[in-house]
């Protein structure tokens, strides 16, 4: 506990805590969206395919800074989303096994690349392999900023275009019957999910970062059936286990934060599965002993009118 206490009243510690719940609301917002557009496996993808424009950019630049890092995993993210498209457009081969060819492609040269620069003496290099598994105590304060800034512009995009990104997810055909830029939307929110995984690499690392995409959108799909409600939820979701695996990670030595963060979201998705209203365990539990109850009762009701029926037939005769 003292060394909980001390870790809060650090000031750096502060900022780092701040920015991982900024990168849990705008994780589990946007894992919203991807969730309900059914392309969860697409954010694992895209993180895997990151870690090449990460080891590219240190390469290239020779320093560890995290905005040549994003501008690097952005466009290794976005060959690898084009690779994707043009895997399932042009071949038989249906989009799952794609993400999953590409997914293993880029995190294999991204593994060698890493391989690589650890042999390569560089003494700028130490510290890179926390990108795996993330570690948020490594994070410098312009390293926060930007994460805080760039979760913040994407909860914002969301906002503003909330109904629009809506429309798209649930009925995109009605949405281009209306005058909509479809496609314009949907490169948007696959921009967005880009963006989201890139910036939650170096906090939770290219291994896990999907799981905190998805993993609070799933965990608040069980408490609501209403998009905006769900959004908030998520992004609640989010910030808790972003700020869980970072109080744990930054407290323990050793301690990457991104499975922590993961546990601490699967954690979530535990109490949401099994405690939630309308479709948690308990209550689906309580539902079927009630209609089996409700059977039961009609059942006796049922057998009580036949005999009652029968014996008044006997009396009659």
């Amino acid at each position: 506990m003292s060394t909980l206490l001390g870790w809060l009243t650090d000031p750096n510690m502060q900022w780092i805590l701040m920015g991982s719940l900024l990168l849990g609301i705008g994780s589990g917002v946007i894992g919203s969206f991807t969730y309900l557009r059914k392309q969860s496996l697409l954010g694992d993808a895209l993180a895997h395919a990151a870690l090449p424009g990460i080891c590219i950019a240190f390469m290239l630049s020779g320093v560890k800074s995290i905005g040549l890092f994003m501008l690097g995993s952005i466009v290794s993210g976005m060959i690898a989303t084009f690779g994707i498209y043009a895997i399932t457009r042009y071949s038989r081969i249906k989009q799952d096994a794609a993400l999953g060819i590409i997914l293993s492609v880029f995190f294999g040269i991204g593994v060698m690349l890493m391989t690589k620069i650890q042999h390569s003496g560089n003494g700028n290099q130490s510290g890179l392999d926390k990108y795996m598994f993330g570690q948020a105590a490594s994070m410098m304060k312009s390293d926060v900023y930007m994460m805080g800034a760039v979760s913040l512009l994407l909860i914002l995009i969301c906002f503003l275009f909330f109904k629009e990104f809506k429309l798209v997810s649930f009925d995109p055909g009605f949405a281009r019957g209306m005058g909509m830029k479809v496609g314009l939307l949907e490169q948007a929110l696959l921009f967005m999910t880009v963006i989201a995984v890139v910036v939650g690499i170096q906090a939770v690392g290219v291994v896990l970062v999907a799981a905190l995409l998805i993993t609070p959108a799933v965990s608040a799909r069980y408490w609501t059936d209403s998009l905006g409600v769900m959004v908030i939820i998520a992004g609640v979701i989010g910030a808790f286990s972003g700020a869980t695996g970072t109080l744990i990670s930054g407290t323990l030595s050793n301690l990457p934060t991104g499975p922590v963060t993961v546990l601490a979201a699967t954690s979530m998705f535990c109490v949401s599965a099994v405690f939630a209203p309308n479709r948690g365990l308990i209550a689906k539990l309580w539902r079927r002993a009630r209609t089996k109850q409700h059977i039961r009762q009609t059942q006796s009701l049922e057998t009580a009118r036949h005999r009652a029926g029968t014996v008044e037939g006997r009396l009659d005769g």
